[in-house]
């Protein structure tokens, strides 16, 4: 077990974000360090995303009972990749975090330390507790105490890394200044739709998939459900909402800058302003 996680999260991920951090540079020459951390944590989070969402279609359409049917998919890419991708992408964002204010010339982060550290996990602290959640939660549930069912629900939850892509796509146009080109306003649509379908309504239908499968309505799930279930999935739920009213907001505050961008440009260009 301990060989697995540490091919995992010593020479995949890591070998993948090393990779692209050496190729990167001597593309875009202009780029900073925190650039290039920030797009290899971007690209290499991608790809652990399509990965897990393709395991997750193949669990979930291979399981026709929901409670019985089993995919050795579903245990075997929690080991082999989501919990080695956790373990890494916690020391990846950091790595982000600390090039970035190092590059804005905070003075304290001129070199790793404890109060590096402290002042990622406090900034991101939500982040954080998601990962190590998903960790202590997700694994020990997958591997002990799921007796051998639910296999199809362990792939719905693989289906959450849908929108990850289309946010990791957002913020790599940014970096290439393309935040104002119909490709960022497209993805920002398919941000919202996925992170909605896939992150939040997910958990409402794997409900309704159970309550189907015995023969109870939604309403009455919870009441058939042990209280500690509940307890997760409201755990893990609780910020995908939390992170969609942010997404909302900034998509909402994005539209009103562009559109008095082009008030202010319809302005300028009418030439009955100047009569």
């Amino acid at each position: 077990m301990l060989q697995v996680l540490w091919c995992g999260a010593v020479v995949l991920f890591p070998g993948l974000f090393f990779c692209l951090r050496k190729a990167l540079p001597s593309i875009f020459t202009q780029w900073t360090h925190a650039d290039v951390v920030l797009v290899s944590e971007r690209l290499v989070s991608t790809i652990h995303a399509i990965m897990a969402t393709t395991a997750g279609i193949i669990v979930v359409s291979s399981c026709n009972n929901v409670i019985t049917d089993r995919h050795w998919l579903a245990t075997q890419f929690v080991v082999w990749f989501g919990v080695p991708y956790m373990t890494y992408d916690i020391y990846a964002m950091y790595l982000s975090h600390y090039y970035r204010f190092r590059v804005k010339g905070h003075e304290e982060y001129k070199e790793h330390s404890f109060q590096t550290v402290n002042a990622f996990v406090r900034r991101e602290f939500l982040l954080v507790l998601h990962h190590i959640a998903l960790l202590t939660i997700l694994l020990p549930i997958t591997l002990f105490f799921r007796k051998d069912q639910g296999d199809y629900f362990i792939g719905c939850l693989f289906l959450t890394e849908l929108s990850t892509p289309f946010v990791s796509l957002g913020k790599i146009l940014i970096q290439l200044g393309l935040q104002n080109c119909w490709v960022h306003k497209a993805n920002g649509v398919a941000v919202l739709l996925t992170f909605f379908v896939c992150r939040i309504m997910l958990f409402p239908y794997m409900y309704w998939a159970y309550g189907q499968h015995y023969g109870i309505s939604l309403y009455s799930v919870p009441f058939h459900l042990p209280f500690s279930l509940n307890l997760c999935s409201l755990f893990i739920l609780a910020p995908q909402v939390y992170w969609f009213v942010l997404l909302c907001r900034k998509g909402y505050r994005l539209y009103q800058r562009q559109g008095k961008a082009q008030d202010s440009a319809v302005t300028t260009d009418n030439p009955m302003e100047d009569q």
